[in-house]
């Protein structure tokens, strides 16, 4: 299938585009989490109402605070939304990569409705059952990737925010799990918690002799 975005399409130019295709319900699909060490991987799809959601944006260029507004206004108004996570792990079993695919896979199943196209961040991801496009940036180039990348990194901020009050010390709410300077310090002196992705080079380093 080919079609033709403009350059001065906006953001929601795939969406119109494939509307005019004769493409009706169109999610797109994004994760949060994939860089971090510690907590789950987040992933979420969503289906944008045909009006648009002003301010839309790669979640990683909002504040977040307009993160928060805009996840209230995404799930009040999408046509459908899902939020699906993985736990460390299953990450770590399956390895990032394909946990990563099937995150996505398990967020566009549980959307309410089927959709007809699929957009997603990056890499192709086979298995929707119905037509997809991988787009390089697509949190920034398609509102419904937007939307989705914004929805997946609010819910896994909220998650790493209440784990930091069940594992004290690691400052999970400061940093969100991600490899900073100050979460490896903690991780040298303490050494990982349940939440932890033991497979990584620099939580597996960190292991005591007798410590799970």
């Amino acid at each position: 299938m080919a079609f033709v975005i403009r350059r001065d399409a906006g953001l929601y130019g795939y969406e119109r585009a494939l509307a005019r295709a004769g493409f009706g319900a169109i999610a797109g699909a994004d994760e949060a989490g994939r860089g971090a060490c510690a907590g789950p991987l987040v992933a979420a799809a969503v289906v944008l109402p045909t009006r648009p959601i002003d301010g839309l944006n790669d979640s990683k260029k909002l504040t977040e605070k307009a993160r928060e507004r805009l996840f209230d206004v995404i799930t009040r108004r999408a046509l459908a939304w899902a939020a699906v996570r993985i736990e460390p792990a299953e990450c770590d079993a399956l390895g990032m990569h394909v946990a990563n695919l099937e995150a996505l896979r398990r967020a566009v199943a549980r959307l309410d409705a089927r959709p007809d196209f699929v957009l997603t961040d990056g890499f192709p991801v086979d298995g929707f059952g119905v037509p997809t496009l991988a787009m390089w940036k697509g949190d920034a180039v398609a509102a419904s990737v937007s939307a989705a990348s914004i929805v997946a990194k609010v819910t896994r901020d909220r998650i790493m925010t209440a784990y930091a009050a069940d594992h004290p010390g690691y400052a999970f709410d400061v940093h969100k799990g991600y490899c900073t300077r100050e979460h490896q310090a903690e991780l040298d002196e303490r050494g990982p918690c349940a939440i932890h992705r033991m497979k990584w080079d620099n939580v597996a380093r960190t292991v005591r002799v007798g410590q799970s």
